[in-house]
């Protein structure tokens, strides 16, 4: 009595933001030093636990392990699993998918990174994992596509991985 009841969907928002974030987080796709400033926005967004707290006070240059410690600890007290790195890498992959169609990315800058290590499960991820080249610069020897032909079947490739429905939506 007397106190305001916490809004549901601020706790929904926040544990769902978070989620995606664990998922980005163990895909290796968010900077240790952002985290801090991501508990501020979970704390923001109605999720509170006592080391989301901790971690939110944390400055962006502290040790990295106390960073990935706390984190990690946020997430347990927020019942929030961190999804097996496969699983995690799967989602990174449809996510820089949509990045190539809607423009932010250009083909050539799938090369430099590790895609080949990813373990495609679906005819979809396949398709679009088989046009990522080591180099970008290689592809008419190891495709035998000319480069304009090579970034419209990635984009093909790429749309249609979007397209599909994904085989595990916890990321």
């Amino acid at each position: 009595m007397g106190t305001t009841p916490e809004p549901v969907g601020a706790t929904r928002s926040g544990r769902t933001s978070l989620g995606e974030v664990a998922c980005r987080y163990r895909a290796d796709e968010i900077r240790l030093e952002d985290l801090p400033m991501i508990a501020a926005e979970a704390l923001a967004a109605g999720l509170d636990t006592p080391t989301l707290c901790e971690l939110a006070g944390l400055p962006r240059h502290a040790d990295t392990r106390d960073i990935r410690d706390a984190f990690e600890q946020a997430l347990s007290e927020a019942g929030i699993e961190l999804p097996d790195p496969g699983l995690a890498r799967r989602h990174a992959l449809r996510r820089l998918a949509a990045r190539l169609i809607a423009g932010e990315i250009a083909a050539g800058d799938l090369a430099p990174d590790d895609w080949w290590e990813t373990e495609a499960e679906t005819a979809e991820e396949r398709s679009f994992l088989s046009l990522i080249q080591h180099c970008a610069c290689c592809v008419e020897y190891t495709l035998g596509l000319d480069r304009q032909t090579w970034t419209a079947e990635l984009r093909g490739a790429a749309l249609t991985l979007t397209s599909s429905p994904p085989t595990d939506p916890a990321c």
